[in-house]
């Protein structure tokens, strides 16, 4: 016997209620979404498709799209069309990996698309961050990264000369067992600021969106047990790709 959410979803909204075409259109496309029957279809790829469907404008059916490409639930390939998202990347803020580590954990194949290393003098906040001389030259990794169809996130670390990285390391094991293994460097404390931002042109030739949409900012501050700096570190991920759980217990 079917579930309730295993059942065939009507496609059609009430023109007559009160409830804003948009509103209807949008549930609807959450009924779509959560219903088993759905998932492996390219439902959502044409807008103008679905509003001459629904009796409405394209207008209505994208801001309706555009609400769940936000969250994660849907995602817009460029040139292609609007799709069912894969199982977004979730992590937890209370449960601290390197990158490599936490997507090996959750079975998730990570891919390197671009991989450059550069020595740069440290200004601004990265010196003071780092607490050395404006101008002494650090090791800046960038990195895009992904899954095996496209890339989520776009990172940038920058890091303290002590570290003693020459850039020469294989950067496709995990950055920590690197430091830790090869440089005897231990990472104990992460402090992080978290924002939301949109996609400049460069950023979006980088993670393959348009100048505009969503973005997650995640600053990273990185400490060994004593307390000094080893990494800055800048990634910005798809909003429409990745979900950052924030887990806390209030203590009594």
């Amino acid at each position: 016997m079917k579930t309730e959410r295993e059942e065939h979803v009507r496609f059609t909204i009430d023109h007559k209620s009160p409830v804003p075409l948009h509103a209807q259109v949008e549930q609807l496309f959450r009924r779509m979404i959560e219903n088993q029957e759905s998932r492996d279809k390219a439902l959502f790829s044409n807008e103008a498709t679905l509003a001459k469907q629904l009796g409405t404008s394209r207008n209505t059916v994208r801001q309706a799209l555009n609400k769940l490409v936000y969250e994660g639930l849907l995602i817009r390939k460029k040139g292609v069309g609007t799709f069912l998202a894969d199982r977004s990347v979730n992590t937890r803020i209370h449960n601290w990996l390197s990158f490599s580590q936490e997507m090996e954990a959750k079975g998730i194949k990570i891919r390197n698309f671009t991989l450059e290393i550069d020595w740069i003098e440290a200004e601004g906040e990265i010196a003071r961050f780092f607490k050395i001389p404006g101008g002494r030259k650090v090791m800046k990794l960038e990195r895009i990264r992904g899954k095996e169809s496209y890339p989520f996130v776009y990172f940038i670390s920058y890091f303290h000369p002590r570290v003693g990285l020459t850039g020469k390391e294989d950067f496709s094991r995990p950055l920590y067992d690197i430091l830790e293994k090869d440089h005897s460097v231990i990472v104990k404390l992460s402090k992080e600021e978290i924002s939301a931002d949109v996609a400049d042109k460069t950023l979006a030739e980088k993670l393959r969106m348009d100048p505009g949409d969503p973005i997650l900012k995640r600053k990273r501050f990185v400490y060994d047990p004593g307390g000094r700096p080893v990494e800055y570190n800048l990634g910005y991920y798809r909003a429409d790709s990745f979900i950052y759980t924030i887990e806390s217990e209030r203590e009594f």
